[in-house]
C-alpha cells in the first residue's frame, strides 16, 4: 500500500511527506523494496537482472552493486532459475539496496539466508541507518527485530495494537527467576508481591522456587532478601516475551 501496489479502502498514507497514491512514481524512485514473495525472470542471470532493474531506475553505481554482491556472497553469473531460494533472496536484497534509497521496505529479508550472510545484512542495516536512511522491516524472527530495530510495531489481524521503542519494551517483559533457598519456603510467601504473577515449587526439591515476574523486579528482589538465598538464576527478558503479552488468546501474530 505504501508503494501503491494495492489501494486503501479508506484513509491515506504519506511516505516521505508524499501521498502514497498521488505521488507513486516519486515515492518509488526514493524507495527500495524487497517483497516477501520475490518473482524474477528465470532466464536472466543475476547481473542481467540487476542491470535491467537499475535501468528502470535510471541507473545506479555498478561498483556499489559489485560490492553488495561480494558482501552478500551472491554469484551474479548464474541464471535466476539455477539459484536457491536463499540466493534469490540475496539478489532481491541487492536490488533493494543498490540505489541507496531514502526508504527501504523489507519483508522477511533474512528468510533463507545462512548465518554469515545474515550477519552481513545486519551490518548493512546499521550502515544505512547511520547514513540517515529509513528502514521498514517486517519479520517474525523476534531476535532479529530486537537486533536491528529502534522501534517496533505490533500488528494483529490488520490492526496496529502497539508502537514502542525497542529499548523500553523489555521493561514490560515477563522474567523467569529460579531461586534456591537454604530451607523450604512456602509459595504463599510471595503472594501479593507486586509483579509476581506465578510461583511454583520444584517437585524434587522444595527449596527451589520459580517466580514469574512481569515488569520491574525490585519488589520481588526485596522479598527474596528476607530469606537465605543460596543461588539465583534469572533469564533476561527478550522481545519474544513482550510479543506474547500482546497475543494472549492465541491469535495470528505479526511483528
Amino acid at each position: 500500500m505504501l508503494l501503491d501496489l494495492i489501494r486503501p479502502t479508506s484513509g491515506r498514507a504519506l511516505v516521505l511527506g508524499r501521498d502514497s497514491h498521488r505521488d507513486t512514481l516519486a515515492i518509488q524512485a526514493l524507495s527500495g523494496y524487497l517483497p516477501g514473495e520475490l518473482s524474477l525472470y528465470p532466464t536472466l542471470t543475476g547481473s542481467e537482472t540487476l542491470r535491467y532493474l537499475a535501468n528502470l531506475r535510471g541507473g545506479v553505481e555498478w561498483e556499489h552493486v559489485r560490492a553488495l554482491s561480494e558482501r552478500l556472497d551472491c554469484d551474479l553469473t548464474k541464471k535466476v532459475s539455477d539459484l536457491s531460494s536463499g540466493n534469490k533472496r540475496k539478489l532481491g536484497l541487492i536490488s533493494a539496496f543498490m540505489a541507496r534509497p531514502e526508504l527501504l521496505i523489507l519483508d522477511e529479508p533474512t528468510s533463507g539466508l545462512d548465518p554469515l550472510v545474515q550477519h552481513e545484512f545486519y551490518a548493512l542495516i546499521d550502515e544505512v541507518r547511520d547514513a540517515g536512511q529509513t528502514v521498514f522491516l517486517s519479520s517474525h524472527v523476534l531476535p532479529e527485530v530486537q537486533r536491528v530495530c529502534d522501534r517496533v510495531a505490533f500488528i494483529r489481524e490488520g490492526e496496529l495494537i502497539a508502537l514502542e521503542d525497542v529499548s523500553g519494551l523489555t521493561g514490560r517483559a515477563v522474567r523467569e527467576i529460579e531461586v534456591v533457598f537454604a530451607e523450604a519456603i512456602p509459595p504463599a510467601a510471595f503472594a501479593g508481591v507486586p509483579g509476581v504473577t506465578q510461583v511454583s515449587v520444584d517437585g524434587k526439591n522444595a527449596t527451589t522456587l520459580r517466580l514469574t515476574v512481569t515488569g520491574p523486579v525490585d519488589a520481588a528482589i526485596k522479598k527474596l532478601g528476607e530469606f537465605r538465598v543460596l543461588d539465583l538464576t534469572s533469564r533476561l527478558p527478550d522481545l519474544e516475551d513482550v510479543f506474547m503479552t500482546f497475543y494472549t488468546d492465541g491469535g495470528d501474530h505479526a511483528a
